[in-house]
C-alpha cells in the first residue's frame, strides 16, 4: 500500500509539474510575441488575463495528449533520449490540439481573441524545451528519492549463473531503479561464484520465499532453462502475487522478427531479412560520414596531443593496426592509438584484463577514457566500419565463437561499429560473449536511425564512465 501511494505520488507531482510548465510556456510565448515585433508588431493583443481560457485548453491538452501517449508510465531506468523523442511527438500534437479546440470552442464567442500564428510557434517550442527541463528536475528528484528508499520493489532473482550476477550487479549498482535486493533461489545447479545476495531455497522453496519474505517482484534470470521449467517457475510465482520478469533466451530474443509462412499449405517460421538496404542503409552511411568528419575535425587538437603523448609514454608506434572482421565477414584493418607495449602480443592474442601489466601507463587513462578507439573515425569514414554497430572481433575470436554461439555471424550482416547497444548497456571489454551477441542481434532486428542517435547520444554522455574495450 505504501508503495502504491508512493507511485501516485509521483505520477500526480509528474502532471503537475507538465501543467506548470505548460502553462509557464504559453505565458512566455505570450510575452516574446509583445516584445519581438516579427513578422508585424503585435497591435491586437490583449491583456494577458484574457488569454487564460486558451491557455487553460493548452494545459488540458497536454495533460491528455501526454496520458494518452503513455507519458505518465513512470520507467524504472528512464532514457533522456526516448523521453525526449515523446515529449517533442507530444508537445507537438497537443499544440496543434489546443490550436483546433480554441477555434472549435470560442470562435464568435466573447472568448474569441486573436491567437497570433508566432504566438502559436513560440509556445510549441518553449512547452517542448519547459516541459522537457520539469520533466528532468523531476526525474533527478524521483531518483534521488528512490535512491533512499522511496518506493522500492524487493525483489527476488531465480538463478545463480552469469546472467543472474549480471542483473544483481546491475541493480546493486544502480539504487535509483528502486529495487532492494532481497536474495536469490538457486535452481540452475551448484554456483560457481558466491552470487552477491544471500541464497534463500531452491526452485522448489519459491512460492514460500515469496510469501516469507514478501515479494513485489521476481527476475527468472535462466535463459537455458526449458519452457517447462519456466512455466512452473510462474505458476510459484502467481501463487505469491509477485510481478514476474523474465530474462529472454536467444529465440525469444528473435521473436520479433520471425513471420509465418508457408510451403504448399505447411506451415514454415521465417526469420525475416533484416539486413539495411534502400534509403536505410543511404541514410546511415550520410550518418557516418556527417558524423567521423565533424569528429575529426572537432577533435583534431586532442588527436595530434594524444600522439604525442603517446610518443613520449613508451617506444614503438603511435598507432596500432589490427585486422578485425567486418560487414559480411570481410577482414579490414581497424586503427587504433597504441595503448599497450610494442611486445603486448609477443606470446600471442589475448583479452585485456584489469590491471593489465601490459598496458601502458598513458595506455590506461586513454583506454578510460576512450581515446585510444577515436582513429577509427577513419575506418569509419573510409567505409570500413560504422559509428554504431556489433563491435569487431578479431579473426581466432570469430572461429572460436561461430561454433559455441548461435547465430553469431548474424552480427557480421552489418558493419562494425565504434560503439553498440551491447556497449552503452554495460556489456564491454572481457564480458560475457554469449550476452553482446544478444545485443547486437537485438540491435540490428530493431534498427532505427534514431536509435543509431540514441546510441551515439548515450556513448558521449557516459564516456568518463565506461571502461575499455578490448
Amino acid at each position: 500500500m505504501r508503495k502504491q501511494k508512493t507511485l501516485t505520488f509521483f505520477v500526480a507531482t509528474l502532471m503537475l509539474t507538465d501543467a506548470m510548465m505548460a502553462g509557464a510556456a504559453f505565458y512566455s510565448a505570450y510575452w516574446l510575441r509583445l516584445w519581438i515585433p516579427l513578422p508585424t508588431p503585435a497591435t491586437s493583443m490583449l491583456v494577458p488575463h484574457q488569454y487564460a481560457p486558451i491557455m487553460a485548453v493548452h494545459v488540458l491538452s497536454l495533460l491528455l495528449v501526454f496520458f494518452y501517449g503513455r507519458l505518465y508510465e513512470l520507467a524504472r531506468s528512464p532514457s533522456r533520449i526516448d523521453e525526449f523523442y515523446r515529449v517533442v511527438g507530444s508537445g507537438t500534437a497537443a499544440t496543434l490540439a489546443s490550436v483546433a479546440f480554441h477555434y472549435l470552442l470560442f470562435k464568435n464567442t466573447h472568448l474569441d481573441v486573436d491567437y497570433p500564428r508566432a504566438m502559436v510557434i513560440y509556445n510549441w517550442l518553449l512547452t517542448i524545451t519547459l516541459v522537457m527541463a520539469g520533466r528532468l528536475a523531476h526525474g533527478y528528484l524521483r531518483v534521488s528519492l528512490q535512491a533512499r528508499g522511496w518506493g522500492r520493489d524487493r525483489v527476488l532473482v531465480v538463478g545463480t549463473g552469469d546472467v543472474a550476477r549480471m542483473i544483481l550487479h546491475k541493480i546493486l549498482g544502480n539504487p535509483s531503479l528502486g529495487y532492494e535486493v532481497v536474495g536469490v533461489i538457486q535452481a540452475d545447479g551448484v554456483p560457481k561464484v558466491a552470487p552477491p545476495a544471500p541464497i534463500l531455497g531452491h526452485a522448489q522453496d519459491l512460492a514460500a520465499v515469496i510469501a516469507s519474505h514478501h515479494i513485489n517482484e521476481v527476475i527468472i534470470a535462466l535463459p537455458e532453462a526449458t519452457h517447462q521449467e519456466i512455466l512452473a517457475l510462474i505458476s510459484d510465482c502467481e501463487r505469491g502475487k509477485a510481478t514476474i520478469k523474465v530474462f529472454p533466451d536467444l529465440f525469444q530474443i528473435m521473436a520479433g522478427q520471425v513471420g509465418i509462412g508457408d510451403l504448399g499449405g505447411l506451415p514454415l517460421l521465417t526469420v525475416r531479412d533484416v539486413a539495411l538496404k534502400g534509403w536505410r542503409r543511404t541514410a546511415k552511411r550520410v550518418l557516418d560520414i556527417v558524423g567521423a568528419a565533424a569528429g575529426l575535425c572537432l577533435g583534431s587538437p586532442l588527436l595530434v596531443l594524444t600522439a604525442f603523448l603517446i610518443k613520449l609514454d613508451s617506444p614503438g608506434p603511435v598507432f596500432y593496426v589490427q585486422k578485425r572482421m567486418g560487414l559480411d565477414a570481410r577482414p579490414f584493418p581497424m586503427i587504433k592509438f597504441r595503448s599497450m607495449r610494442q611486445d603486448a602480443e609477443a606470446n600471442g592474442p589475448g583479452w585485456t584484463k584489469d590491471n593489465d601489466p601490459r598496458v601502458t601507463p598513458l595506455g590506461n587513462i586513454l583506454r578510460r577514457l576512450n581515446v585510444d578507439e577515436l582513429p577509427q573515425l577513419i575506418n569509419v569514414l573510409l567505409g570500413e566500419m560504422s559509428l554504431v554497430g556489433p563491435r569487431p572481433e578479431r579473426p581466432v575470436y570469430v572461429d572460436q565463437f561461430r561454433r559455441s554461439i548461435p547465430r553469431y555471424m548474424d552480427r557480421h550482416r552489418e558493419k562494425a561499429g565504434m560503439t553498440g547497444w551491447a556497449q552503452i548497456n554495460g556489456l564491454r571489454g572481457d564480458t560475457s560473449i554469449a550476452e553482446r551477441t544478444k545485443y547486437d542481434l537485438w540491435y540490428i532486428e530493431n534498427w532505427s536511425l534514431l536509435l543509431d542517435i540514441k546510441i551515439v547520444i548515450r556513448t558521449v554522455f557516459g564516456i568518463f564512465r565506461s571502461s575499455g574495450d578490448n
